[in-house]
């Protein structure tokens, strides 16, 4: 397994169309999580983002990322091995490791 972290999941997307606005995700429980008094002490270091390669997964990477940068935490996402237009949930271990392995600064 080549990442053993904590895993946050915002259950969706923004998506201006069908309503979905910031308030709609997990972000307010995302930020606390971030501080090191609710970590026994250990200070994140990164957040992956991991969401999927269309519209709505890209607008959502990039809202997090610009909310995430001035903690000044490292911010990076998975790199693109999946094809544009599927879903998280169809990828393959294979698939996600060379993801996750070959992520990138945003």
């Amino acid at each position: 397994r080549s990442y053993n972290g904590l895993y946050h999941v915002l259950h969706g997307a923004l998506s201006p169309i069908r309503g979905l606005g910031p308030e709609d995700l997990r972000l307010a429980n995302l930020l606390p999580r971030l501080r090191p008094e609710n970590n026994d002490g250990v200070e994140m270091r990164e957040v992956i983002l991991a969401t999927n390669p269309n519209t709505e997964g890209e607008a959502t990477a990039s809202y997090v990322s610009r909310l995430l940068k001035p903690l000044g935490v490292r911010v990076t996402r998975i790199a693109m091995g999946m094809p544009v237009g599927s879903d998280l949930e169809y990828v393959d271990e294979v698939t996600m490791d060379k993801a996750l392995t070959n992520r990138h600064e945003m």
